[in-house]
């Protein structure tokens, strides 16, 4: 989702507001490897600071992932991209949208 369309995009449900901000206490309290959200004051898009894992071709690299949250999360899946500049990998296009197919596993090579 580019910013243009942020404004089109359609407010949280109560359940998914609700969870997000479940999700959002949990992962403060305990934040996966690797991972920092950058704290903003919106619930349905957060942005997400990505060290890359030791022993890889992104070790020590930090990138920002943008998590964008659809009003019926988590029965939809929100849509993730890299902010600029995205790091450079088959699946991953220039613009930042990743290419998950079958490729399910994308983001554990960071």
């Amino acid at each position: 989702m580019t910013s243009s369309s942020a404004t089109t995009r359609k407010a949280l449900s109560k359940i998914a507001c609700n969870r997000l901000q479940k999700e959002l206490v949990e992962w403060q309290v305990n934040p996966p490897t690797g991972f920092k959200h950058k704290v903003t004051d919106n619930l349905q898009r957060w942005v997400i600071e990505v060290i890359g894992a030791p022993g890889t071709l992104y070790a020590n690299e930090t990138y920002q992932l943008q998590v964008d949250f659809p009003e019926h999360y988590p029965m939809e899946a929100p849509q993730v991209i890299f902010l600029h500049p995205a790091p450079l990998h088959p699946h991953i296009y220039s613009n930042g949208h990743i290419c998950l197919g079958n490729h399910m596993y994308v983001l554990y090579w960071l």
